[in-house]
């Protein structure tokens, strides 16, 4: 019952995604921006603690609200948490009517070809079932293009699909990311190359198949309309890449139909540091910035 609900809200609520899905190697990264420093942590354990505290703070604030925000992305470390005393999937859905995904790659492999592809997932099953635990409505991975090579680009985008056919096979909605390196000299190109692939990988889906996808904001305004209005599309959403949040914002405005999915975009100028209050003013400014420039 839930995963229609929650398909009903993605699909026709207004607002965005926030990405709370830092682990492994941009934890530390995060962490600092918020004002902990690695000498504060001894071990994972401390740091997945100390990142924990964070997102919980974000989560029960009262301005990370419903109206607003429609989905948050989970690292499974903070699947595995609680927040508020039940697991941290059911407090977003149950208690704030906010949608949970779950990232579910294991990282980048070295750079091959102009491209990263993701590591292998040998557990993903394992993963997606222990997902089926918690009213987990999709699921997102990463891979990254650097350069407009055709064979590198194919290969980035075929990974994808094949492993969102897979995760489609256990329940779950795929969020497709391919995402184009910002400072890549070959962006536009980037761009091209990877719709032509994603629209070809479209047409091989089920009739009754839709995915998401999580893509960098492109350097042509309304460049994705057409994957915006494809019918085996729930939703295209606009990673921050390395922008900045008014940059981000400001590039999301001349792409109507996508919506926010932002991670340092988002927490930019939230600090450990803040009062309560002063804490709620910031996450509120940003919310409502990155909402008003998801919403056009």
């Amino acid at each position: 019952m839930s995963y229609q609900q929650q398909l009903e809200r993605i699909k026709n609520d207004t607002g965005f995604i926030a990405a709370l899905d830092q682990s492994g190697g941009s934890t530390p990264k995060a962490l600092r921006m918020y004002g902990v420093e690695e000498s504060e942590y001894a071990n994972d354990d401390e740091m997945f603690a100390k990142v924990h505290e964070m997102r919980t703070r974000i989560m029960t604030c009262d301005t990370f609200d419903s109206g607003r925000v429609l989905g948050a992305i989970l690292f499974e470390d903070t699947m595995d948490r609680e927040v508020n005393g039940k697991p941290t999937a059911n407090y977003l859905w149950e208690d704030k009517n906010i949608v949970p995904f779950l990232k579910v790659d294991k990282g980048l492999a070295d750079e091959l070809g102009g491209v990263q592809v993701m590591k292998p997932m040998p557990n993903l099953d394992a993963l997606l079932d222990k997902a089926k635990n918690f009213p987990i409505f999709g699921t997102k991975m990463r891979s990254v293009i650097h350069t407009a090579t055709p064979e590198g680009i194919e290969k980035v985008v075929q990974q994808q699909f094949d492993i969102a056919k897979q995760i489609l096979s256990k329940g779950f909605m795929p969020i497709v990311e391919p995402e184009v390196n910002i400072e890549s000299k070959e962006k536009a190109q980037c761009e091209v190359l990877m719709k032509e692939e994603i629209l070809r990988n479209l047409d091989r889906l089920d009739d009754d198949q839709q995915v998401m996808l999580k893509l960098t904001l492109p350097e042509e305004a309304g460049f994705f309309s057409d994957l915006i209005n494809h019918p085996k599309v729930l939703k295209v959403v606009a990673l921050s890449g390395g922008y900045s949040r008014d940059e981000s914002c400001a590039r999301l405005e001349q792409n109507p139909g996508m919506i926010a999915s932002f991670s340092r975009a988002f927490t930019e100028g939230l600090s450990k540091s803040q009062t309560d209050e002063e804490f709620s003013a910031t996450i509120d400014a940003s919310i409502d910035k990155i909402y008003n420039a998801s919403k056009v």
